[in-house]
């Protein structure tokens, strides 16, 4: 008889996902199933799916290979292109190991320039996304997006059928909806997870092996985690405290230091509107468009990054996500020289302070532990003016 796991054990596996699925990768290499390294929330994953491919994320979330990676590249340069580089220039990484193909979008000027280095050594693929979100841009996306499916078609002597894209779709949508229906507990007042907890779902997910069509467990398993946490509600919730919602850069390299502070100083972070947050998840692919790469070019272009100018598809978000969620404050996180994030925070400030008419607080950081200590303080100081 299979023991049931409590909720911090599952919480804890979800965490150690990336760690464990070293082993699964290699797994799926020895069964000869392709493997493509992706790197952005603008990869089209139903294309990969649609073929049989394992997807995996390469943006790495350490300062272990840094300097390897700055004997190469500008040390101003953003800390997640040159720990992703790094990883790969060093081999200490088996998904860049295990990776047939690694798929990039131009979403920044380092990373597009990135691109080049890592292209001597690894077979890559770049997709050329716009900068704006017009019917123009939606064209070219949409070019690019049948590009891509004919180069995985050309490298893996594949043929890739518009059903088989449906179906994926199907799929990816309904990975989508258990992770909104996931994330969309922390509307619960008091909440019924910490927003570490939440996280380690949330970024864990992304490193399933099984995300085939026919193996693809990973909706079935969110929704167990679900009944788990309300069956538990009732009798644990946890005291009420000011709710945060986090936005602005890819937490994978920070999130302890950032979401820990917050919530070892008083406060939950509820939601998150990054990259590995409802950014990605919140708007499916229709499924009932005819054209599927008018689908998905619509569904993946609409991503509010900060890379697209205008980016009024994040104000829209976070709008709504503020009042859902029930936000006290904002606290947007910035990686060094991540320019369009950076310049953008003036706008997400005006928005939050004057049109919501909540607190705001921008932190820019590194994957380096120097500065945790001053971020612990003035998170702290934050949270208690809250």
């Amino acid at each position: 008889m299979e023991l049931k796991k409590e909720l911090p054990e599952i919480f804890e596996e979800f965490a150690e996902a990336r760690r464990n699925s070293f082993i699964s990768a290699k797994k799926v290499k020895d069964n000869n199933i392709p493997m493509i390294g992706t790197f952005c929330t603008y990869f089209p994953q139903e294309l990969a799916i649609a073929m049989g491919a394992i997807t995996v994320s390469l943006c790495s979330t350490s300062d272990e290979t840094i300097p390897d990676a700055e004997k190469d590249l500008p040390r101003n340069l953003c800390p997640l292109i040159k720990s992703s580089y790094g990883f790969a220039k060093t081999d200490k990484c088996p998904y860049f190991y295990f990776s047939d193909l690694i798929v990039g979008e131009t979403t920044c000027d380092g990373k597009k320039k990135m691109y080049e280095y890592l292209g001597q050594f690894k077979n890559v693929h770049v997709m050329n996304l716009p900068n704006t979100q017009s019917e123009d841009s939606l064209v070219l996306w949409k070019k690019e997006i049948i590009r891509l499916k004919e180069a995985l078609e050309a490298q893996f002597g594949v043929t890739i059928t518009e059903d088989d894209i449906r179906a994926a779709i199907r799929s990816r949508n309904d990975v989508r909806r258990a992770m909104k229906r996931f994330y969309s507990l922390s509307k619960l007042d008091p909440v019924p997870m910490t927003g570490v907890d939440q996280y380690k779902v949330l970024y864990g997910s992304t490193f399933r092996m099984d995300q085939r069509i026919k193996e693809n467990k990973l909706a079935s398993d969110i929704d167990d985690i679900i009944a788990k946490i309300m069956t538990e509600y009732e009798t644990n919730k946890l005291p009420k405290k000011p709710r945060i919602l986090v936005t602005g850069c890819p937490l994978g390299g920070v999130m302890e230091k950032i979401v820990g502070a917050i919530e070892q100083n008083g406060a939950y972070v509820v939601c998150y509107e990054n990259c590995g947050g409802a950014k990605a998840v919140e708007d499916l692919v229709d499924e009932e468009n005819p054209d599927v790469y008018d689908a998905l070019a619509r569904k993946y272009l609409n991503i509010g990054c900060s890379c697209m100018s205008p980016n009024p598809n994040r104000i829209l978000l976070m709008d709504r996500l503020i009042d859902e969620y029930k936000v006290d404050a904002v606290v947007e996180v910035i990686l060094q020289a991540c320019h369009t994030y950076n310049v953008e925070t003036l706008s997400i400030k005006r928005f939050v302070n004057q049109e919501k008419g909540i607190p705001y607080m921008s932190v820019e950081t590194d994957f380096s532990t120097s500065d945790a200590g001053q971020l612990n303080t003035r998170l702290a100081a934050f949270i208690e003016m809250l």
